[in-house]
């Protein structure tokens, strides 16, 4: 990819889906490094005080998910993604916050808005609630196409058991290099065993799916069942 062609980040997840982004969105993409680590250093203590800790909550000073990424364009991030994913820089980051700040009566979608800069290195500018929310409901609308579409794949019969074991060790060390940079640490007996759990969920996928096709197929909408065809 060309460097001008990673220079518009947000327009580009803009053109994949405009309606997902408030009034107060702008381009999260064009500067290396939000103002505030960027800025001159506090004149003192007292100053410090104010500006710093008066403002930002206390759970948002401690946050330490997206450390790792110190320093990183929101450009490289979402490049990165979209080569290996169909979510977005900024749907990942707001997702992966709406997971960290929901209580018990919801997620605190004004807190992770305006202080998206604080929490996370590679977004530069403040989200509205509405716009947190779109971004939210965009991830879980992706997942769940991606689920089904991978879903299908597996139980549709096209890929052989040996292709689908490959896939799957794809996809897992994508997942996991995604929760690494999260801050996740992952211990090599986790792995594993996380690892060992998948392959046998995938083997209970195939010998269902090998039952279905040659039985029953019932239709998801309307629940007609349909008899499937000996010959086929």
């Amino acid at each position: 990819m060309s460097e001008d062609q990673e220079q518009a980040p947000e327009s580009a997840v803009g053109s994949e889906s405009t309606d997902e982004r408030g009034p107060a969105e702008t381009d999260t993409g064009g500067s290396p490094e939000p103002a505030e680590k960027s800025g001159p250093e506090p004149a003192g203590p007292a100053e410090a005080g104010e500006s710093g800790e008066s403002d930002v909550p206390e759970d948002v000073r401690k946050y330490e998910r997206f450390t790792k990424m110190d320093g990183a364009q929101y450009d490289r991030v979402n490049e990165f993604l979209r080569d290996r994913t169909y979510i977005t820089a900024r749907e990942w980051a707001i997702a992966r916050l709406c997971a960290d700040f929901r209580t018990e009566t919801g997620v605190e979608m004004t807190k992770i808005g305006e202080n998206l800069p604080e929490l996370v290195p590679f977004m530069t500018d403040t989200y509205t609630p509405q716009a947190v929310n779109q971004a939210r409901h965009s991830f879980e609308g992706k997942v769940t196409k991606a689920g089904a579409t991978f879903l299908y794949g597996a139980m549709c019969g096209f890929f052989t058991a040996e292709d689908l074991d490959e896939m799957m060790y794809e996809v897992t060390e994508i997942a996991k290099f995604l929760m690494e940079v999260e801050g996740v640490d992952l211990a090599v007996e986790d792995e594993l065993e996380a690892e060992e759990q998948i392959s046998s969920v995938m083997r209970e996928v195939r010998e269902s799916s090998q039952r279905i096709r040659g039985e029953e197929v019932r239709c998801p909408e309307c629940g007609h069942v349909h008899e499937a065809d000996a010959e086929e």
